[in-house]
């Protein structure tokens, strides 16, 4: 299995990568010392299994495992501190390792990994984004999902637009964030835009088909003629 390691602390970094020696079905192939490379790397390079820090610089290793686009590799959470278990697990990871991590228990660990039978795809609740990495200048911010009112695709380029009105530019594509994103709380209305249900105020039929939403923000998009009947439907079950 390849494998990045996701970490501040060049030492730790250094102790599991001597650690893994002694497993040579794990091959290290790059890593991290924030979150924003962490999503990089793992977007580029698409390892297997991730070994991922909780506090680390700027971003949580919580937020990144949740905002990494799915399918996502298999999460070791590597930490020194307890409290976060809980929250951890729930996004489905592997094990929680606190440090410093013991040659015993990273065995434990991936013996575990490589214990499981594959599991056919879900789709539940739980594999979709909850919370979305944004960039603010040089560095990213966590938006969670229930704050968007919509996503655009704008010169190549994807923005995101919170509820109160607030801009920012994501790395996803719109086409990979129409299979992340609930559709019970999302459609995707044209090539160029998705929006949350909720925000969605009136539908105007237009000739042809077509139809344009207005937004209770008071943007207006336009509806493909392809896709206004689903997202009637779409409405309805909300």
């Amino acid at each position: 299995m390849r494998v990045l390691i996701a970490d501040d602390e060049p030492f730790a970094r250094d102790r599991l990568r001597q650690l893994l020696l002694a497993h040579p079905e794990f091959e290290l192939i790059a890593e991290a010392g924030d979150g924003a490379e962490t999503l990089r790397l793992t977007a580029s390079l698409k390892p297997d299994l991730l070994f991922l820090d909780i506090q680390m610089g700027g971003t949580s290793g919580l937020d990144v495992a949740a905002c990494l686009p799915l399918p996502r590799p298999a999460i070791i959470f590597c930490t020194a501190y307890e409290q976060h278990a809980v929250d951890a697990f729930e996004l489905q990871v592997v094990d929680y390792l606190l440090k410093p991590v013991s040659r015993a228990r990273l065995a434990q660990s991936l013996q575990r990994l490589s214990s499981k039978q594959p599991q056919p795809p879900t789709h539940t609740p739980l594999a979709y984004l909850t919370r979305l990495l944004v960039r603010t200048g040089n560095h990213y911010t966590v938006v969670p999902a229930a704050q968007v009112c919509c996503f655009e695709a704008l010169d190549g380029l994807t923005r995101l637009t919170t509820l109160d009105g607030h801009h920012h530019w994501l790395d996803l594509s719109l086409q990979e964030l129409d299979t992340q994103l609930d559709p019970r709380r999302f459609y995707r209305i044209s090539r160029n835009a998705i929006l949350w249900l909720g925000a969605i105020l009136e539908l105007h039929p237009l000739p042809g088909g077509a139809a344009e939403a207005v937004l209770r923000q008071g943007a207006r998009f336009e509806v493909s003629r392809r896709r206004y009947r689903g997202l009637v439907t779409a409405i309805e079950k909300a």
